[in-house]
């Protein structure tokens, strides 16, 4: 284990480092990836350009050494044919130019006309010159005179006549080449320098909403505050980023509120029964002083506030677990759920619950959430038909979105001349109108499904009107012959807690609808009620419908 002052410097260390950001990541890659690729480039054209150099030169020299010898084993050539007294240098027509020096030597080496500048003279030269066949060459690769480089290639004339020096400097050649180096090295560091300068520029143009984002997930992280303001623009990635960013945070927010009135509700709504039960309690203090009969109602009062108790409990409950469901999602035909929920019904409270299929009613949902809102219309119709005046019915059909009628339509449906009657839950056909306890006849060209379901025709059964305009969804209606609702009530029913006073002396906690409606939203719907001709009421949801 390392010791203390080692580990304080090495978090000291780690302090002091400086943090990695993207801005400066995205630019330390753009100057890297410009670096390497613009040195590889110099590279690769500087070496490209001097060797073309080197080889066009080389190639002057060879083709100058190759005339000169062809030249010398033709003719006997003498010294004097390349430097005849008083030319002052060799013929044109004998040494062709090609950037180069001629020096003639003797027939011992001696130099009879000395180049400019003077090539040295080595002892292979004067063997060279005194031998007897044309044309023997003698090369040296490079040979320095002053400060200036040279190659030079002695040729012999044959017969100990003598020889001739050709040189050709390429030391101008190597400094045009060195600073060919440096401009190319120049032009590097340029497009490198060019490269950060605009590699940071172009990061901190793409970056800005990225660290606008990250400043805006510190704030509400630091802060605890949904309602920061987050950037939005652009069509790319980034602007996508943060517009889910900025969903995100307002179904944060929605969730937030959404939990925080629950609470509110749930404490206003629990403080009534509480209260009771306190009172109750107290007096169950004095129960020996009570009467037998009061002591009856006491207990009976007990019990009836504990149940609605745990009615409200598990109702908030139930509306908890709506907002955070972690039900999968999967396709339910809502017809089926209508069918259980009917069935369970009729078991309770004996009445007849009918349940009418109007077309595909498969949908993408929760089955769990769904069942439980449909439940909470036929309770509620249940709750509030407490004459049993008609069967409770269930109408589950596909439609458009714009249309919202009374597909129930028992006028419609229950009093067509088709064949095959449709039986209730609980009840046999009968002859009768359809609503009336005994029996529902189904419209023309309805099928009897046993006495359970019915699917309708192709036109909308919705109580006479047409289907509007609007998406493909699934509407569920539950029609009752309860007293109904006054129109300045129908907009709150599915509101939280809320109760039309003629309700209020009604079991319940306020709750079932607005369960309703949260599971109608989280499908993609909405509630609806409106009062039902002859009297009642109407109450439903939509969902999206499946696709195909």
């Amino acid at each position: 284990m390392p010791p203390r002052p080692v580990r304080a410097l090495s978090r000291l260390l780690s302090r002091l480092r400086p943090v990695p950001s993207l801005r400066a990541t995205f630019t330390v890659s753009f100057v890297a990836v410009a670096c390497v690729v613009t040195v590889l480039v110099g590279i690769l054209s500087y070496s490209a350009a001097a060797r073309l150099v080197r080889v066009d030169e080389q190639t002057v020299f060879s083709e100058v050494v190759r005339d000169l010898r062809e030249l010398v084993e033709q003719d006997r050539l003498t010294p004097e044919d390349f430097a005849p007294s008083g030319s002052g240098g060799p013929r044109d027509d004998l040494i062709r130019s090609g950037r180069t020096d001629v020096q003639v030597l003797g027939p011992h080496g001696e130099i009879l006309e000395e180049g400019a500048p003077g090539l040295p003279v080595r002892d292979e030269d004067r063997r060279t010159a005194d031998g007897a066949l044309p044309g023997v060459m003698v090369e040296h690769g490079e040979v320095e005179v002053g400060d200036d480089r040279y190659r030079v290639v002695t040729v012999a004339l044959g017969g100990g006549r003598g020889a001739v020096q050709v040189a050709q400097e390429f030391s101008d050649t190597e400094d045009l080449l060195r600073e060919l180096q440096q401009r190319t090295l120049l032009f590097v560091s340029g497009i490198v320098i060019s490269a950060g300068l605009f590699g940071w520029w172009l990061a901190r143009r793409q970056t800005r909403r990225l660290v606008q984002l990250a400043g805006a997930a510190e704030d509400v992280a630091r802060t605890g505050q949904l309602g920061i303001q987050v950037p939005v623009a652009g069509r790319d990635e980034v602007g996508r980023l943060g517009r889910s960013f900025d969903r995100m945070l307002v179904r944060l927010a929605q969730s937030e509120e959404d939990q925080r009135r629950l609470v509110q509700d749930a404490g206003h709504e629990l403080r009534t029964p509480l209260t009771s039960l306190r009172t109750n309690i107290s007096l169950l203090r004095r129960i020996d002083e009570l009467p037998p009969r009061v002591r009856a109602e006491l207990v009976d009062d007990l019990s009836q506030e504990a149940l609605e108790l745990t009615d409200l409990v598990n109702e908030l409950v139930d509306l908890a677990a709506g907002q955070s469901s972690t039900e999968p999602v999967q396709r339910v035909d809502l017809a089926d759920l209508a069918e259980e929920v009917a069935g369970t019904a009729r078991r309770r409270t004996g009445r007849e619950v009918v349940v009418r299929v109007a077309g595909d009613t498969t949908v993408e949902g929760r089955a769990g959430a769904l069942q439980r809102a449909i439940s909470n219309l036929v309770e509620n119709a249940a709750k509030f038909d407490r004459a049993g005046s008609g069967a409770i019915v269930v109408v589950v059909a596909r439609g458009s979105a714009g249309s919202l009628g009374e597909l129930g339509g028992l006028e419609e449906l229950g009093q067509g001349g088709g064949p095959g009657g449709l039986r209730g839950l609980g009840g046999a056909a009968g002859p009768g109108a359809f609503g009336e306890p005994g029996g529902v006849r189904g419209s023309g060209g309805a099928r009897d499904t046993g006495g359970a379901r019915v699917s309708g025709g192709a036109r909308d059964v919705g109580g006479g009107r047409e289907a509007g305009g609007g998406p493909e969804v699934v509407r569920v209606e539950v029609l009752d012959r309860g007293p109904g609702v006054p129109d300045c009530d129908l907009e709150r029913i599915f509101d939280r807690f809320y109760r039309a006073p003629d309700a209020r002396s009604l079991p319940g906690s306020g709750l079932g609808l607005s369960i309703v409606r949260a599971v109608a939203a989280a499908h993609g719907g909405a509630p609806f009620a409106f009062r039902r001709e002859g009297g009642g009421l109407v109450t439903g949801f939509t969902v999206r419908g499946a696709g195909e």
